[in-house]
């Protein structure tokens, strides 16, 4: 009897319990929620990252029905009653969802139908965009703090010297003047000043020296931050910090990140200044794995786990502000300039991080992600010369 005779031992037979095992394990690797609902719409399924979103394990998901996951009026409740009415399989983007207990909205894409082999079953999975959307945005922040470079340099060239010459022949003229002349020739002079210091501040944007980096408590940085505010622009405002004592030393430098937080603390500070009871800003500190971004020219992703938020309990940010947010020149105050947070926004990119913006009033938060060691330290100064 030939080889090819011999008969191969058959594979065990698949059973229904072992699918369901793989189906589990499948389901509960990926990283967008589901939830498998029944007829009353009461959840039957949810996988680890459907108890992330909704922080609620799947014991207690298995008690809710999807009005009860989601705030009043969510469209999540009226998309999933289409599918169940029509049978068919529902694709929605850029929806917003909000939990009861967050009250924070999400934007999701929504993907619902009815199960195959049990159409009284209806799955639901969400995609979350807000990281997509924060990448893409922080691309185009650093976009524009470029082109701000190249005008920065104009300026500084085209401006400043005809300033000083201007302000020179002002002072000069001063001595020679009668008293109503020489508050002209003061006026120049204080004006001139002015604008100066205006294109002094954009010339920071054309600044792309290395960054001199060095080993730091971030904690150490934020409490700087957060006593000079104290002591000045945020005086008798609650300044509140919650902060993970877990996190590592991170390569920094720590003037520009002091220059980055001030003017997110400023700007949270003049957002709350009209409250009567003084208003709060909440500075906090946690570790985030998971969060990666690509780096342009290279295979390598860097991973962004430290997060620091800026929230503060004022208005919020009008929704017509928010696409433009960091960008230079956009402000809703009557006297800003509209840089610093663009300035913020270079800061950060300059360190390898990214920054967005989540505004639901009565709450606005600033959200900063930096990475924690996968990012070559930048040598010193010192280092450089040699």
């Amino acid at each position: 009897m030939s080889a090819s005779d011999v008969p191969r031992p058959l594979a065990p037979p698949v059973t229904t319990a072992r699918r369901h095992v793989a189906h589990d394990l499948l389901l509960a690797a990926l990283p967008h929620p589901i939830l498998v609902l029944a007829e009353d719409e009461r959840v039957i399924y949810a996988n680890t990252a459907a108890e992330i979103f909704f922080e609620a394990s799947q014991a207690l998901l298995k008690r809710l029905r999807m009005e009860e996951l989601v705030a009043f009026g969510c469209p999540l409740v009226a998309l999933v009653r289409d599918v169940r009415r029509t049978g068919f399989t529902v694709n929605e983007y850029g929806v917003g969802v909000v939990t009861p207990k967050t009250q924070t909205q999400r934007i999701v894409d929504i993907h619902a139908g009815p199960l195959p082999e049990s159409q009284e079953l209806t799955l639901v999975m969400l995609q979350q965009r807000s990281m997509a959307q924060m990448i893409e945005r922080q691309l185009t922040h650093r976009a524009a703090a470029r082109s701000v470079s190249g005008l920065a340099a104009v300026l500084a060239h085209e401006i400043k010297n005809p300033l000083s010459g201007i302000r020179g022949a002002a002072q000069l003229l001063e001595p020679s003047l009668n008293d109503e002349d020489r508050q002209l020739a003061e006026l120049i002079c204080s004006e001139t000043d002015r604008i100066r210091a205006l294109v002094d501040r954009m010339e920071v944007f054309g600044d792309e020296r290395p960054l001199v980096t060095e080993p730091v408590n971030i904690h150490a940085i934020l409490d700087h931050v957060l006593k000079l505010s104290g002591s000045g622009f945020a005086r008798g405002m609650r300044l509140v910090s919650d902060y993970d004592p877990s996190l590592p030393p991170v390569s920094v430098n720590r003037d520009k990140l002091v220059q980055a937080f001030l003017n997110l603390v400023k700007n949270a500070a003049e957002s709350i200044s009209s409250k009567q009871d003084g208003g709060r800003i909440i500075m906090r500190t946690s570790f985030r794995p998971g969060v990666r971004l690509s780096v342009k020219g290279s295979r390598d992703r860097v991973s962004l786990p430290l997060c620091i938020e800026v929230e503060d309990d004022g208005p919020g940010v009008p929704d017509g502000m928010r696409p433009h947010l960091f960008d230079a020149f956009v402000t809703s105050k009557p006297t800003g300039t509209g840089l610093g947070l663009a300035l913020v926004a270079k800061i950060i990119g300059d360190h390898g991080g990214i920054i967005e913006c989540e505004s639901e009033p009565p709450r606005t938060i600033f959200r900063v992600l930096l990475p924690i060691g996968d990012r070559p330290v930048r040598k010193s100064s010192r280092d450089d010369q040699g």
